[in-house]
């Protein structure tokens, strides 16, 4: 094995020997210009780039570019997490960055700007090309005088459209796209950005007012809020832009005439409160429909907008109208499926002597929510019924199916006084001819009370993850027998089942795969951090173990996570040890 090691790590090395016509290529560049490989690693280096750092091609080949590069105003080391540089590399995109910091080998600071692209080579492998010049510090003798803002290169365009469609649609929260959408415009085209948005209920909601403070971004809440109707006919920039007319230009004197609406009067407060004298304002338009309107501000940025600006706004607006209209989809898909699957999961019933408690923690991606079910209820020989389940699928038919399996489970349960194991072959039977679940797995179980008072659990298991019993003193079993194969197989063998006497105060566990799988990590892995913390909860009370074992678990939140958890009487009863 160390030898198969030592010739993948020959073969790594020789592919991430630069090329003649790579180094060649960084020299033409008027510049400071490196490559690095896929790990961040300085490949090869160009002379222009040796001037300015003041360090030799050589001695930076090979080294961490972060580690040896990167630093802080004051020179300091930089987390990888707070370096802008760091994160675009990882993230694998195009970025730039007006004001970054390099050290230099004499110890002393370099303040440049820079642009860092990755590419692909030999079609698999990727490096990233970074160029730097040093950052031209403005005069602080004087002001500068008044000047039009420098245009966008068709390459910082074509990066700014990029990095905005990346970072957009990469998240379905609608809160979340709005702070990505003003962090990447300001300070870019702008020092204050405004967002309206028209809700669901055609109202109009002034949802982001922003402007730049140095390195901050600050929301103004006092601009922010519920906003006056949008009127059928008025011509001003901010009517028109949200009835999805057209972009318009607009200035402090375009709102200083005789309102015409409640519009034009907030549009007049706004631009009194932030001063703002030059404006660019364009709709948000989704697939279907006008979502809003993009308003991009000038108080303090040199210049002032014009005609040819708008063309690149109403692109940026364009993309975060495609990202906005998904995350609406995604979130109204995603209520609708919470609130089915809240109202499908049924109350639990009061069993004298047992303590019960269920949780259901829905995934954030709506398109992942559906399948996991628990359910307890009583059977008609005296009995309690248990069962958690998992229908395979993710979605709104996902939780239809689940319903039918439920369902059919209560009515077989109840009308069969049969073995769990019996029960759920009947199920299986009739999974494909009657229902529209295609495979699902399930824990099915009966607790009953002894005559000398203990309780007594008998359970089958179709491809489930065990159940977790854990003792009042902490220790912790997970109920491995009684497994078989998952429902929908179309196998039709018979089925264990197993038993035991439930020891006085214990607490059982029923959960679905949501609560132990994630990403990185076997399941030997995630039964043993359950089996960990359900063990240090077992003194809690009930609901309190159930909050904190999903609290401290933390699941990664890939699936939707069903939990039942019973507890039996903490004593035995009289005679009975």
């Amino acid at each position: 094995m160390a030898g198969a090691r030592d010739t993948e790590t020959g073969r790594h090395q020789h592919r991430d020997v630069p090329s003649p016509q790579l180094t060649e290529a960084l020299e033409v560049i008027g510049a400071g210009a490196y490559v690095v490989d896929a790990q961040g690693h300085i490949l090869t280096v160009n002379s222009r780039a040796e001037k300015l750092l003041g360090r030799r091609a050589e001695d930076m080949a090979g080294q961490d570019a972060h580690d040896l590069l990167h630093r802080g105003p004051q020179g300091q080391r930089l987390p990888a997490t707070q370096c802008g540089m760091r994160q675009a590399f990882h993230a694998g995109r195009p970025a730039q960055a007006e004001l970054d910091h390099l050290a230099r080998a004499d110890g002393s600071v370099l303040s440049v700007s820079w642009l860092i692209t990755p590419y692909s080579v030999h079609g698999h492998d990727t490096h990233t090309l970074v160029i730097f010049h040093p950052h031209e510090q403005a005069q602080a003798a004087e002001p500068p005088p008044e000047r039009s803002a420098e245009p966008l290169s068709e390459l910082e365009r074509l990066a700014l459209l990029a990095e905005t469609t990346t970072q957009l649609t990469s998240t379905l929260n609608v809160d979340e796209a709005l702070r990505r959408l003003v962090a990447l415009i300001l300070p870019r085209l702008a020092d204050w950005a405004v967002i309206d948005l028209i809700t669901e209920h055609e109202e109009v909601w002034r949802t982001a007012v922003v402007h730049v403070d140095g390195d901050r971004l600050v929301h103004r809440g006092d601009l922010e809020g519920p906003m006056p109707p949008v009127p059928e006919e008025s011509p001003m920039p901010l009517s028109r832009a949200l009835r999805g007319v057209a972009s318009a230009l607009a200035a402090p004197d375009t709102y200083q005439g005789t309102p015409d609406s409640g519009i034009a009067v907030e549009q007049r407060r706004m631009f009194d409160a932030t001063g703002i004298r030059s404006a660019a304002i364009v709709p948000i338009r989704g697939t279907r429909e006008v979502l809003g309107a993009l308003t991009l501000g000038r108080a303090d940025t040199p210049g002032e907008f014009s005609t040819p600006d708008l063309p690149l706004i109403e692109d940026i607006a364009r993309r975060a109208g495609v990202a906005l209209d998904n995350a609406r989809l995604y979130q109204r898909q995603r209520a609708v499926a919470e609130t089915m699957q809240k109202h499908l999961l049924p109350q639990m019933p009061r069993v004298p002597g047992l303590q019960m408690a269920v949780r259901y923690l829905p995934a954030p991606d709506a398109s992942k929510v559906g399948g996991d079910w628990y359910d307890a209820f009583s059977l008609s020989d005296g009995a309690t019924a248990l069962a958690v389940g998992d229908v395979v699928g993710h979605d709104l038919e996902a939780a239809a199916g689940m319903a039918q399996l439920r369902n059919m489970l209560r009515a077989y349960a109840w009308s069969q006084q049969e073995p769990p194991s019996r029960i759920v072959e009947r199920l299986d039977e009739a999974i494909m001819p009657i229902t529209d679940v295609s495979m699902a797995t399930l824990v099915f179980a009966r607790i009953t009370r002894t005559d000398n008072g203990l309780w007594r659990l008998s359970w089958t298991n179709a491809g489930h993850p065990p159940p977790l019993l854990v003792t009042r003193e902490g220790l912790t079993d997970y109920l491995s027998d009684g497994h078989s194969l998952l429902l929908g197989t179309g196998i039709g063998a018979s089925r264990p089942d197993a038993t035991i006497l439930l020891p006085p105060g214990c607490t059982l566990l029923l959960y679905t795969d949501g609560l132990i799988e994630a990403p990185g990590h076997t399941l030997d892995e995630g039964l043993d951090r359950l089996r960990q913390h359900a063990a240090a909860l077992a003194h809690r009370p009930l609901p309190s173990f159930a909050d904190q074992l999903l609290h401290r678990v933390q699941p990664p939140g890939l699936d939707d996570v069903a939990l039942l958890a019973l507890r039996t009487p903490g004593r035995a009863p009289a005679g009975h040890g």
